[in-house]
This record gives C-alpha cells, sequence and structure tokens, in this order.
C-alpha cells in the first residue's frame, strides 16, 4: 500500500533525488517556476523514512539514481523513477550504453512509479530522447525532459498505467566492458567513447602490456576517429 494519509494531505512538498549534480539546477528551475517547494536529496543515507515523515512530500522523484530504493519508502511515499527506455523494454542497469551498443539512437524517457519488481511499476508519462552526442550531452538533455515531466505530473496528477509488451532486462555493464579492442568498426569505437563520456563514468580504453589509453571528446571523420587521450601506466 503506498501513503494514503500523504497522498489526501496533498502536500505542495516534492523531494527530487539524483546522484548527479546536474540535477540541482532542476531543482532551483522548479522552484522558481512553480513556487512549490522542492527538497534536494543527493545523498542516499539523507533519504530516511524520518526524515521524509518530516517533509511529507506529494511525490518522491528519482531522476538519475544509481542505488536501489528501499520497499520502506516505496510502499510510503508515490515514488516516480525516470529511465532512458521505454519500458519493458530495456528493465536494468545502464540503459544509455546498452542502447548505444545496440545501435539504437533514438528512445524514450519513461516516469513509472517504483514497485518492487524491477523498473516493473506502471507509467506516467513518456517524452523522446535523441542518443546523439555524447553521454554528458545526452543526460543534459535527459534531464530537460525530465523536468518537463515533473511539471506534468505534479500538476495533472495522472494515474500511472501498467506497462505492456515483451519484457527486455539490461544488465548494468562493467568497467571492464569498456575496452573496444574487440571493435572493427570506426562506427563502433567512436560510440563506445561517446557513450561513456561523462562525469562517473569509465571511459572507453585500449591497454597495451604496460600503458592505458582512455578516450573522450571523440569526433567522428570518414577515414579516422580524433579523441583526446589520456594515457597512464598499467596498474
Amino acid at each position: 500500500m503506498h501513503g494514503v494519509s500523504l497522498a489526501k494531505v496533498k502536500s505542495m512538498v516534492y523531494v527530487i533525488a539524483s546522484s548527479r549534480p546536474w540535477y540541482f539546477r532542476v531543482v532551483r528551475n522548479l522552484r522558481e517556476n512553480t513556487g512549490k517547494e522542492f527538497v534536494w536529496m543527493g545523498n542516499k543515507d539523507d533519504l530516511t523514512v524520518e526524515r521524509l515523515q518530516q517533509i511529507r512530500p506529494r511525490y518522491i522523484f528519482f531522476p538519475h539514481w544509481s542505488y536501489m530504493i528501499p520497499k520502506e519508502l516505496y510502499e510510503h511515499f508515490e515514488c516516480v523513477i525516470f529511465h532512458l527506455t521505454e519500458v519493458p523494454f530495456g528493465r536494468g542497469g545502464s540503459p544509455l550504453q546498452n542502447l548505444i551498443a545496440r545501435g539504437i539512437y533514438e528512445t524514450k524517457v519513461t516516469a513509472f512509479r517504483c514497485e518492487a519488481g524491477l523498473d516493473a511499476g506502471p507509467v506516467y508519462t513518456r517524452r523522446p530522447l535523441s542518443l546523439f552526442g555524447n553521454a554528458e550531452e545526452i543526460y543534459l538533455r535527459a534531464s530537460k525532459n525530465i523536468e518537463d515531466m515533473i511539471l506534468e505530473i505534479i500538476e495533472r496528477e495522472p494515474e500511472p498505467i501498467g506497462q505492456n509488451g515483451e519484457v527486455v532486462s539490461f544488465r548494468r555493464r562493467r568497467p571492464e566492458e569498456s575496452d573496444v579492442t574487440s571493435l572493427d568498426t570506426l562506427e563502433k569505437v567512436f560510440d563506445y567513447i561517446r557513450m561513456l563520456d561523462a562525469d562517473g563514468y569509465p571511459k572507453a580504453f585500449l591497454e597495451t602490456n604496460h600503458l592505458r589509453l582512455e578516450f573522450s571528446r571523440a569526433s567522428l571523420k570518414s577515414e579516422c576517429i580524433i579523441a583526446d587521450v589520456r594515457i597512464t601506466k598499467k596498474q
């Protein structure tokens, strides 16, 4: 059961919990544009039932959140997750990287209610998103979509609708999968570099016997890739 008593209160306080600092700008914009109170939480240790019971949020929004949401939270509060796939396709981890690695360059940002199944909750709304550009550019573009989606949800308070279609699950990518050694085309190498080119992500890399080369800021030309490279001694 969700937090019925909190929903009845219709509190004008909203929480935005995100692992990425650029969502603080979204919080600021929402405060200015709505006149409502938005509370920023960037640390998972701050996200406790006790603190949230004091805040009494109408919704808790989770854009780009890297941690499991405890059952005690989504059973007491209406928690909204934002995911960069059109679920049920692409449930699971590393959605941006998994899409681009599959040669998919257009997706939809989906807002859905957090429930027990992984990314399985009913859907509030969706927005189209281009996956061209590097990862940081894509995430910033997605944050604008998510800001608009939050506005839509708090204004309309839509009842989410259950997901339909075949479930396709993604596995969270591991750092060693950023190795471009086995890739056989310039286009694939370029996609790997750009899909990992954001703060906090393991860069696409090559290793020699003694050195590690990490790539960023890639540009695809007709016969080559031009990119920045960081060379370090292999650990």
